[in-house]
């Protein structure tokens, strides 16, 4: 008996050892480490945004908007390029630059911190506003790495990883949302507590730190990676019969060019053989990324799954999320930071619910009906943020112009605040829902005459409809993305993922647009109204993709989903019936 267990626990433990020096357990490692360093990048900057100009959300929305524009104006271009590279060129290039930016980034916020005193005096503030305009310069170029980085790896390295599996594809794309969400809430509260207890110039040598040594971690398993999948150093550019088809597109031998293919193939077809350069005048130059820019969106309004990226796309034009604009809002209603890390915390649990129930749906019900399930829960849940606007302790009053505060610093001249003072410190630590009013108590008040408690049943709902939606959205993020993995093909997934992030920071572009019009309190709750409805319009235009694709079959919950697609019928066919 102990002979027999001897080879036993050898064969366990070899499949151990196999499973952690695999290529999807190197990749999920990768993508940790990335995530955790993104997640406290992004918490620190808009914390120290914040802290460095007056505690004013200024600097931070600027910030956004910055961020949102390059990516809507560059993601084509920066798919474009992914496509156009080597698979571990891309991925190392975007790395290096994606950490080298935040390290610089952070050791230029170190210098402010130590002499924002004298750089606020020196050439009447000019040299602290360039060192302003430079940090978000080069944190917005860290995001565009970033964008590339998540392209070549969340939508096409895990891809070939997963071969034809198709399952081994769902739980690989599952298990990459699950490690986002616990980043989302880890990394935060990880980089506050040293924040806190340090100081912000400790938090950013921390980040500094942090991203120089997960750089070079990165880059090993990055080589490793691409050492046990031989299949990543070929791109092929040719649709050949094992790549994963369109859903609606019946498997022909050969797919000709033309058919759902608009972009850029002369230049791919030689795969990465380089062509002899013709002459390229200097107009043609200058034309090439409109061209580009041009190309990509069409290709991309050609998709099949065009109407599902849009109705994703649609889900970020919305405040129904833990960012800081929800995140003030829920200051002004008398929520403690300790409270809203407990929420941040539920809703990473019901988001890494999500995951799973998107694991689950997909094989009882088939992978374009997860998408309708997903999206009528999410709804479901968003009922609740609609019922909040109305109950007691809503401070929703459409009489209270909502420009009131913008007009009031353009054209009566009242002065922006441009850096904090201990006493503003002070008021910004106890005091956040004097900041998002746009009003401070003054100095002599008399602290007996303190407001009365807001009712918490508005904002209890609010936030409980939000926390409870998760499980649905993620679910549906999933949905959409696999989509876009399975029915685009290998020469031009980048540039359409590219495309797709572009959407999705248009919309979010358009809620930063909406926050700073409308920025009091009074308002927030038509806000959520509008919200509510871009999100209803998102799943609308997917259940429109969903009925041209699957026909009379929409609601058939049954698909039998083999693990892996037979050579003999298409791949799609396993996501349409």
């Amino acid at each position: 008996m102990a002979r027999a267990a001897e080879p036993e626990g050898r064969r366990r433990g070899g499949s151990v050892i196999a499973y952690f020096t695999s290529a999807k357990f190197l990749l999920y490692l990768g993508h940790a480490l990335s995530t955790w360093g993104d997640r406290m990048w992004h918490f620190a900057v808009s914390v120290f945004l914040v802290e460095l100009y007056g505690n004013s959300l200024l600097l931070t929305a600027v910030y956004g908007l910055v961020v949102a524009g390059s990516v809507l104006l560059l993601g084509a271009l920066i798919g474009d390029w992914v496509d156009k590279n080597s698979r571990l060129k891309v991925a190392q290039t975007s790395l290096i630059v994606q950490n080298s930016s935040v390290i610089l980034c952070g050791v230029i916020l170190m210098i402010i911190f130590l002499f924002k005193t004298q750089l606020l005096t020196l050439y009447h503030g000019w040299l602290l506003t360039l060192c302003y305009i430079l940090v978000i310069t080069i944190a917005n170029i860290a995001n565009l790495a970033s964008t590339a980085t998540a392209i070549t790896i969340q939508r096409d390295w895990i891809v070939v990883v997963a071969g034809e599996d198709r399952s081994k594809l769902a739980d690989m794309n599952a298990t990459i949302r699950r490690i986002d969400q616990l980043t989302n809430i880890l990394a935060p509260m990880a980089v506050g507590q040293i924040m806190t207890f340090g100081s912000p110039m400790i938090g950013c040598g921390f980040i500094s730190g942090w991203n120089l040594m997960s750089m070079c971690v990165e880059y090993l398993l990055l080589w490793k990676v691409y050492q046990k999948t031989p299949t990543l150093a070929h791109k092929s550019a040719k649709v050949e019969a094992s790549e994963l088809k369109q859903l609606n597109v019946k498997k022909e031998s050969d797919m000709k060019p033309a058919e759902g293919v608009q972009l850029i193939i002369e230049k791919d077809v030689a795969g990465f053989e380089p062509q002899p350069e013709k002459e390229v005048g200097c107009a043609a130059r200058i034309a090439e990324p409109f061209i580009t820019f041009r190309d990509g969106w069409v290709a991309y309004y050609n998709q099949p799954v065009f109407l599902a990226g849009m109705g994703l796309a649609f889900l970020y034009m919305t405040v129904l999320g833990f960012d800081c604009i929800t995140t003030g809002y829920a200051y002004t209603q008398g929520l403690s930071g300790s409270v809203l890390s407990l929420l941040m915390g539920a809703s990473a649990v019901t988001g890494i619910m999500g995951t799973v129930a998107f694991t689950w749906l997909r094989r009882k019900c088939g992978l374009i009906r997860t998408g309708l399930i997903s999206g009528a829960a999410q709804l479901a849940c968003l009922i609740l943020c609609v019922v909040s606007v109305f109950m007691p302790g809503s401070p929703m009053d459409l009489t209270v112009s909502p420009f009131a505060d913008i007009s009031a610093r353009l054209f009566e001249n009242e002065p922006l605040p441009t850096i904090a003072s201990p006493e503003s410190e002070m008021i910004f630590a106890t005091g956040m829902p004097k900041l998002l009013n746009g009003s401070v108590a003054p100095a002599d008040s008399d602290p007996e005459m303190s407001p009365e408690p807001v009712p918490l049943i508005s904002v209890s709902l609010l936030f409980a409809g939000v926390i409870a939606a998760r499980v649905g959205l993620w679910s549906f993020d999933l949905t959409v993305t696999q989509l876009l993995q399975e029915n685009v093909i290998e020469s031009e997934r980048g540039i359409i993922n590219g495309v797709q992030n572009s959407m999705n920071y248009l919309l979010d572009l358009l809620h930063f647009i909406m926050v700073i019009l409308a920025p009091n309190p009074e308002a927030f709750g038509l806000l959520v109204l509008i919200s509510v409805s871009f999100v209803a319009m998102g799943h609308i235009m997917y259940f429109r993709f969903a009925q041209k694709s699957l026909g009379k079959q929409l609601f058939v919950c049954h698909t039998p989903d083999p693990k892996t697609a037979p050579d003999s019928s298409p791949p799609g066919n396993t996501s349409t019936v």
